[in-house]
């Protein structure tokens, strides 16, 4: 949408823009504030002496940011941000902590941070923890309570027994198994097949491995993972490890317990080396029966791409339920390697687009040990999975 036009000159037109209207007041601070990014972006439409840009001091972005959020709902903010970081090429502003404690913290901003972790000074790091901070608990809000109610639930019903002691029994499952056996005469049912629930065992009833490619084309994905293995971490049935890799593997298990920890331990961008990954995985394996490894990546192998599909072959064969997530995030189907895809659904080994809303639900699937691909078919996700 165009405002206005130029800054007051001696034209006798300025300010009119292609809407011939003068522009004053909140209308003419608002078409300043736009003009900053798009009238001066490359490429893009100006009017003529019209001349926008935030320059290169932190002060006077800080001053745009506060106009914008003014103006404008949060939203709105976000996209305005993302387009002059874009744009304007204004990554090196946010070294400043000036910046920085300005701007609407978003998770296009946190993957920015995240790939400039080597480059922030001393100075700005406790800034960008504190707005990588404030994103994540954001999301651990809306998912950390469905995710554990999920996989408690997928836990529970994995270890149901067919000879419950009474205590154990599931009553509602119970009556449905054995619908068959209603006796009319006596208005009840003839349970011949009890369903229940195990007893509570003291010890791990699964493993949980969560590979992450730090490709710079996974940066959303990373976030997730990220935050959904601290979740995982903190739920005492399950042995949770979270790696990060491109072409040399860094184990994150350690720092678990904080997802900005996690995630300043993650370095975007550089080569992948998926096989080399997956081989790490392979040494965690103590209970492949017991074992879900996901794989979160676009498939897109910088090496030996025989060598990956070996490895998952061997994974999948020991009796380990593999995932391979080719995006974790909110956009939808992702640009990913179509031939390795297809390589492992051969196999047996699906490869789907996730959305975090959706991911608690997929893990419990697989924790289950229920037919990850179909399920994931069945619910309207973005898979590549052979049909049966």
């Amino acid at each position: 949408m165009v405002l206005g036009g130029a800054d007051q000159t001696d034209d006798a037109d300025a300010g009119k823009g292609i809407t011939a209207v003068t522009l004053d007041g909140t209308d003419a601070r608002i078409d300043t504030a736009l003009a900053a990014v798009y009238d001066s972006a490359p490429g893009s439409r100006r009017t003529a002496g019209r001349a926008g840009g935030l320059g290169k001091s932190a002060p006077s972005v800080a001053r745009w940011l506060g106009d914008i959020r003014r103006y404008f709902p949060t939203s709105v903010v976000q996209v305005l941000q993302r387009d002059a970081i874009d744009r304007l090429q204004l990554r090196q502003l946010l070294l400043e902590p000036e910046m920085l404690q300005a701007v609407e913290a978003d998770l296009h901003l946190v993957t920015l941070l995240v790939e400039l972790n080597a480059l922030l000074p001393d100075a700005t790091r406790a800034s960008a923890r504190s707005v990588v901070a404030q994103v994540v608990q954001q999301i651990e809000q809306r998912l950390a309570a469905r995710t554990k109610q999920a996989v408690a639930g997928a836990l529970a019903r994995s270890q149901r027994t067919r000879r419950p002691r009474h205590g154990d029994i599931d009553w509602g499952r119970t009556i449905h198994a054995n619908l068959q056996h209603y006796l009319p005469e006596h208005r009840t049912v003839v349970p011949e097949r009890l369903v229940g629930y195990g007893r509570r065992q003291r010890s791990l009833s699964r493993d949980v491995i969560v590979a992450i490619d730090q490709s710079g084309s996974m940066a959303d994905s990373v976030v997730y993972a990220a935050v959904f293995g601290a979740v995982l971490a903190s739920m005492p049935a399950l042995s949770t490890h979270v790696i990060a890799f491109d072409t040399a593997v860094a184990d994150l298990t350690p720092v678990l317990h904080d997802p900005v920890d996690v995630l300043f331990g993650v370095q975007l961008g550089g080569g992948t080396d998926i096989a080399n990954a997956v081989g790490y995985c392979q040494q965690l394996v103590t209970r492949p029966a017991d074992t879900v490894v996901v794989l979160v990546t676009d498939l897109f192998e910088g090496g030996n791409e025989s060598l990956l599909h070996d490895r998952i072959a061997a994974l999948h064969q020991s009796g380990v339920t593999v995932v391979v997530l080719l995006a974790l995030s909110d956009e939808g189907a992702p640009a990913y390697d179509h031939f390795q895809a297809a390589s492992l659904a051969e196999l047996g080994v699906p490869s789907m687009a996730c959305t975090p809303d959706a991911f608690p639900d997929l893990l419990a699937a697989a924790l289950e040990g229920r037919d990850v691909g179909r399920w994931a078919n069945e619910h309207g996700l973005h898979t590549v999975v052979t049909p049966r």
